[in-house]
C-alpha cells in the first residue's frame, strides 16, 4: 500500500541508443511498460520523419492480415485465439521473413479465391444452361396453335395498316412467311414484370413470351448471394426484332445461352451439359478442400501474426518520436521514467545492444527540467477499481496524497450506512464473488458489453460494498426489512395476554422499569421492529449517526491537508490555512457532535433530576443556531436551556474562535506573500522549498545541477491583488462550504430510511400477502411460488440494483466534492507508459 500513499518519484531521462540498436531496445522497453516517451519532432511534418516508410510497410502487412482474416471468416473457418504468451516482436532480420510469407499467403489466397470464382461462374452457366434446356423443352412441344395464333395476329394488323393508308392488298399467294425465331435465357426474377412490359413495347405485342421459375436459388459467384431467378423463352419474326430483344436482354443483365431448334438436338446438349456439371462439380469440391486446408493452417498464425505486425508498428511509431544526432551516429530520446525503474530501463538498453551484437553500448542520463511530471500510481487487481473512481474526478497532481487509499475503506462504509440490509448485502457479495473466482474466464472472453465490463471492472469495490452492507444491516437488524431476534429484547412486557389482545395499541415506558437496565449487545433491538414510532427513532438515529460520520469525515480531509503541505514544503500554509480551517471546522461542527454525545449520556428516563428528563433534553439545532445568533430559547419550568453548566462560556468562545479564524484565511497568505515579496532578493526566487522533485532526485544522486535553480513558487508570477482574489474566494468557499457539506452529509440518513422503507413496503404489499393467503392447498402453493418470484424480482431489481446504484452515486458525490475539496488538487496527468499489453487491449476495444 506504500505506492498508493503517494505517486511514484519520476525523473526525465535522455536515451542516447545506437541506430542499429533501436529497434530491439525500443522493444524491450515496450514488453516492461516502464517509460513514457516525449515527442521531440513535434515541429516535422509525420510524413517527413525518419521511419514512416517503415510505418508504411506494417500498415501493409495490417492490410493483408486484414485481407486475410476476412477470407478467413468469409469461409466460417475458427481462429482459436489461446495464446498463453504473447509473442514478442520480431527482430529485424524476420521482419523481411515475414512480410514474404504474408505476401506468399495473400497472393495463395487470391488465386483459390480467383480461381474459385472462375469455376463457380462456370458452373453457374452451365446450371442455367441445362435448365434453359429443361425447362423449355415444354414450351416447344405444347400449345402448337399458340404459334399460329400469332400469324393471324400479324395479319390483322398488316390488313388494318394498308386500309388505314388506302394500300391494295397484296396477293395471297406472294406472301412469304419466315420461321418463327426464339431467344431463349435467364433473368432475375424480380426484373421479369419489367422485362416483359419492355419486350411488349419494343415489340408492339409481336413477342410471344414464355416463362418458368427455377425452384431452387443460385449462388452469385462474386458475392455468394442466394438468388432466384427465371427461365425465358422470346418468339418472334424478323432480324431486326431480333437485334431489339437482345439489347433489351443485354439491359435487365439477362443472360442468354444457346438453344437448338430441333427436340433431338437439345436432349443431346442437356446429356452433355450435364457430364460436364458432374465434372466441375468434383473439381470445384477438391478446390475447396484444398482452400480449407489453407485457411485452417493460416488461422493458427493469423493471432502471433497480428500481434507482431502490432508491436513492429508501434515500435517505429515510438522511433518516430526520437531525434537524430547531428553526426547522425546515434538516435536520442527523451521519456519520463520512475525512479525505482531506472535500473530495468539501464537493462532494457544493455539488452537491446547485446541483441543486435553492437560493441558501442546505449546509455540513460537523467536531466533535470521545470516541467511537471506525470503522475503514477502503482496499483493491482484489488486497488485499480478505486484509483479508477479517484482518476474519473481529477488525476493526482505530482506526489500529492492519493486519496485512493483512503477511499478503500470509507467508500464502501458510506456506502454501506445508506445501503445496510444483512439479505442485500449477501446478494451483491456473492454477485462479486462470482466475478472474482471466474475473472480469469470472463477476461480472457473480452465481451463487448459495456454494463458488464463496468460491473467487472469494479468486483472489488462491489465486494467491498456488500460484506460492509453486511456489518451496516447487523448494527440496524435489518434483514429484507425484518429483525432477527438473537439475544432476546432488553423490553419487558409485564401485561398478561387478556391486557394485551384488548388494547391495540400500549406503551412501553422506560421510567416505569419496562426496560432492562442493560443495552442490547449487538446492533438494534428486534422489538423496535413492532414500535408505532420506529420511523421516529430511526429518523433521530440516523440522522445524528450521519452527521456524525459526516463531520469526522471532513476533519480528516482537512487533516490530509497536511501531508501535502510538509512534503511540498509549504509551511505557511501550515499556520495560515490548515489551522484556521481546522479550528473553524472543530469549534463549530465537531462541538455540534459533542453536544449529541453529552445528550445521549446526560438525560434519561430514569434520572431522579427532572433537568436531565427526556422531556427537558433541548434541541441540539435550536442550541446551534442560537450559539452563532446569541439568541435564546424559552423552556418549560424545572428545565434548563443548556445541558452543563459553563456551556454559555464555551459557545461564546467557540464563536469568537470561528470568527477569528475568517480574516487568518482571508489575509493570511496575502500578506505573508506580501512580506516575502520586500525581503526577497533581487533575482531570487520565492518559495517555502525547492520542489519534491529535486529534493528526492538529490537525494538518489540523479539529479545533474543540484545547485543551479530552485523550484518556483504557486505564486511566484502573481501579484498582490491576485493572490488576494484567490484567497478571498478559496475562503468563501471554505466557510460556506462547511455548512452544506455537512447537511450534504444527511443523504445518509435519507437515503438509508428510503431503503429501509421501501423494503418493508415490499415486504408487506407482496411477500407478506402472499403468505398470509396460503391455505395450505396445492393452490396456495402454486401462488406462494409465484409471488415469492415477484418478490425475488422485485428485489433485485429494485432493491439491489437500482438502489445500490443510487447509493454508490451519493457516496462518490460524498468523496469527490465534501472530502477530496479539503485538500486534493486533481490537476495532474496521468503516465501512459508505452506499453505493447496495453495498446493491444486499446485496440482490441476499438475492434
Amino acid at each position: 500500500m506504500g505506492a498508493m500513499f503517494r505517486s511514484e518519484q519520476m525523473a526525465l531521462c535522455q536515451l542516447f541508443i545506437q541506430p542499429e540498436a533501436a529497434y530491439l531496445s525500443v522493444s524491450e522497453l515496450g514488453e516492461t511498460g516502464t517509460v513514457q516517451f516525449r515527442d521531440l519532432n513535434g515541429d516535422v511534418n509525420y510524413f517527413q520523419r525518419k521511419f514512416v516508410n517503415e510505418v508504411r510497410r506494417c500498415d501493409e502487412m495490417e492490410r493483408k492480415l486484414r485481407y486475410i482474416e476476412a477470407e478467413v471468416r468469409k469461409d466460417g473457418v475458427p481462429i482459436v485465439d489461446n495464446l498463453t504468451e504473447l509473442p514478442r516482436a520480431p527482430n529485424p532480420r524476420m521482419i523481411i521473413d515475414l512480410e514474404a510469407h504474408l505476401e506468399e499467403t495473400e497472393n495463395d489466397i487470391l488465386e483459390l479465391s480467383q480461381n474459385a470464382v472462375n469455376l463457380k461462374s462456370n458452373y453457374l452457366e452451365l446450371t442455367e444452361l441445362r435448365h434453359v434446356l429443361e425447362k423449355t423443352q415444354v414450351f416447344f412441344t405444347e400449345n402448337q396453335d399458340s404459334y399460329l395464333l400469332l400469324y393471324q395476329q400479324e395479319e390483322a394488323n398488316d390488313s388494318i395498316t394498308r386500309t388505314l393508308i388506302n394500300e391494295e392488298p397484296q396477293n395471297p399467294n406472294t406472301t412469304i412467311r419466315g420461321r418463327l425465331e426464339f431467344v431463349a435465357g435467364v433473368i432475375n426474377r424480380e426484373r421479369v414484370p419489367a422485362f416483359e412490359r419492355m419486350l411488349w413495347r419494343i415489340s408492339r405485342g409481336n413477342v410471344f413470351l414464355r416463362q418458368a421459375e427455377l425452384d431452387k436459388p443460385l449462388e452469385d459467384p462474386a458475392t455468394g448471394n442466394q438468388i432466384f431467378k427465371t427461365v425465358f423463352v422470346a418468339f418472334f419474326q424478323g432480324e431486326q426484332l431480333k437485334s431489339r430483344i437482345r439489347k433489351v436482354c443485354t439491359g435487365f443483365h439477362a443472360s442468354l445461352y444457346p438453344c437448338p431448334h430441333s427436340h433431338a438436338e437439345r436432349q443431346e446438349m442437356v446429356k452433355g451439359v450435364r457430364t460436364r456439371l458432374e465434372d466441375l462439380n468434383l473439381v470445384l469440391n477438391q478446390t475447396h478442400d484444398h482452400r480449407q486446408r489453407v485457411l485452417h493452417n493460416v488461422a493458427k498464425e493469423l493471432p502471433n501474426w497480428a500481434i507482431m505486425v502490432r508491436k513492429m508498428k508501434a515500435i517505429y511509431h515510438t522511433m518516430n518520436l526520437f531525434n537524430v544526432d547531428v553526426t547522425k551516429k546515434c538516435l536520442i530520446g527523451e521519456c519520463w521514467v520512475p525512479v525505482s525503474d531506472l535500473t530495468i530501463v539501464r537493462d532494457c538498453l544493455n539488452e537491446g545492444s547485446r541483441l543486435c551484437g553492437s560493441s558501442i553500448p546505449s546509455f540513460l542520463n537523467v536531466i533535470y527540467t521545470n516541467e511537471n511530471p506525470p503522475t503514477f500510481n502503482r496499483t493491482n487487481k484489488f486497488t485499480r477499481g478505486f484509483q479508477n473512481l479517484i482518476d474519473a474526478y481529477g488525476v493526482a497532481s505530482y506526489r500529492e496524497a492519493n486519496p485512493a487509499l483512503y477511499t478503500i475503506i470509507t467508500f464502501p462504509f458510506l456506502f454501506s450506512i445508506m445501503f445496510g440490509d444483512f439479505g442485500h448485502g449477501i446478494i451483491m457479495t456473492l454477485f462479486a464473488l462470482f466475478m472474482i473466482v471466474k475473472e480469469k474466464k470472463f477476461m480472457a472472453e473480452k465481451t463487448t458489453n459495456e454494463i458488464w465490463n463496468i460491473f467487472f471492472a469494479g468486483r472489488y469495490i462491489i465486494l467491498l460494498m456488500g460484506l460492509f452492507s453486511i456489518y451496516t444491516g447487523i448494527i440496524y437488524n435489518d434483514v429484507f426489512s425484518r429483525s432477527i431476534n438473537i439475544f432476546g429484547s432488553s423490553w419487558d412486557i409485564r401485561f398478561d395476554n387478556k391486557t394485551i389482545m384488548i388494547n391495540e395499541l400500549m406503551e412501553l415506558d422506560p421510567a416505569k422499569n419496562d426496560y432492562k437496565q442493560y443495552p442490547y449487545p449487538l446492533g438494534m433491538d428486534p422489538v423496535w421492529v413492532l414500535a408505532e414510532n420506529k420511523i421516529i427513532f430511526l429518523n433521530s438515529y440516523k440522522m445524528k449517526l450521519s452527521i456524525i460520520f459526516g463531520v469526522v469525515h471532513m476533519i480528516f480531509g482537512v487533516f490530509m491537508s497536511t501531508i501535502n503541505i510538509i512534503h511540498f514544503k509549504k509551511y505557511s500554509s501550515l499556520f495560515l490555512e490548515f489551522l484556521p480551517q481546522l479550528l473553524f471546522l472543530v469549534v463549530l461542527f465537531l462541538y455540534l457532535v459533542v453536544l449529541m454525545f453529552v445528550k445521549w449520556v446526560l438525560y434519561s428516563p430514569t434520572s431522579p433530576d427532572m433537568a436531565y428528563t427526556p422531556g427537558c433534553a433541548p434541541s441540539i439545532l435550536i442550541t446551534f443556531i442560537n450559539m452563532i445568533l446569541r439568541g435564546h430559547s424559552q423552556v418549560r419550568e424545572g428545565c434548563s436551556e443548556y445541558m452543563f453548566p459553563g456551556q454559555t462560556t464555551i459557545q461564546l468562545a467557540c464563536v469568537i474562535i470561528a470568527a477569528l479564524c475568517v480574516p487568518v484565511m482571508l489575509f493570511g497568505k496575502p500578506l505573508f506573500f506580501l512580506l516575502h515579496k520586500k525581503n526577497a532578493q533581487p533575482g531570487k526566487v520565492l518559495s517555502d522549498g525547492i520542489a519534491s522533485q529535486d529534493i528526492e532526485l538529490q537525494a538518489k544522486g540523479l539529479q545533474n545541477n543540484p545547485s543551479t535553480s530552485d523550484a518556483t513558487d504557486e505564486h511566484e508570477d502573481e501579484s498582490f491583488g491576485e493572490v488576494m482574489i484567490h484567497q478571498a474566494i478559496h475562503t468563501i468557499e471554505y466557510v460556506l462550504s462547511t455548512i452544506s457539506h455537512t447537511a450534504s452529509y444527511l443523504r445518509l440518513w435519507a437515503l438509508s430510511l428510503a431503503h429501509g422503507q421501501l423494503s418493508e413496503v415490499l415486504w408487506s404489499m407482496v411477500l407478506r400477502k402472499g403468505l398470509l393467503a396460503a391455505e395450505g392447498n396445492y393452490v396456495s402453493a402454486i401462488m406462494l411460488f409465484f409471488v415469492f418470484a415477484a418478490w425475488a424480482s422485485f428485489t433485485v431489481a429494485i432493491l439491489v440494483m437500482m438502489e445500490g446504484l443510487s447509493a454508490f452515486l451519493h457516496t462518490l458525490r460524498l468523496h469527490w466534492v465534501e472530502f477530496m475539496s479539503k485538500f486534493y488538487d486533481g490537476q495532474g496527468y496521468p503516465f501512459q507508459p508505452f506499453c505493447f499489453k496495453s495498446i493491444l487491449d486499446a485496440e482490441d476495444s476499438e475492434d
